[in-house]
């Protein structure tokens, strides 16, 4: 799998896209189904578009895992949420805290790039 991560550490969109195509001539013998899938995703490459200092932030799911494993360890707390609107109240309050805890922060390479982020937003 270090021949997927190539993917991620080249320079360019299209140094990119071939070594995405070689991985993928590589792989089909074993793989069809999912390399049939990757060939077929049109989006699979977008982070290139964005800036360097950001690129990993955008491919990689840290932040989403992260955010996702403080909700199950808060949850886990409870023991049963007597209807739908009280799981609803519970998750809103923790995406509020969070928002919280976290607004003014910067994920990392957020901040060198931020008025060229805004130029393209």
């Amino acid at each position: 799998m270090s021949e997927f991560k190539q993917i991620h550490q080249a320079t360019t969109k299209s140094e990119a896209q071939k070594v995405l195509d070689t991985f993928i001539t590589h792989w089909e013998p074993s793989y069809s189904k999912m390399t049939k899938r990757l060939a077929e995703t049109q989006n699979l490459l977008t982070f290139f578009d964005f800036p360097t200092s950001i690129r990993a932030s955008i491919y990689s799911t840290n932040l989403i895992e992260s955010f996702n494993k403080s909700i199950k360890r808060k949850t886990k707390a409870k023991e049963q949420f007597p209807n739908e609107d009280a799981l609803d109240r519970f998750l809103v309050t923790q995406v509020l805290a969070y928002n919280e805890k976290n607004f003014g922060k910067s994920h990392r390479g957020f901040k060198q790039c931020q008025d060229t982020l805004e130029s393209m937003f």
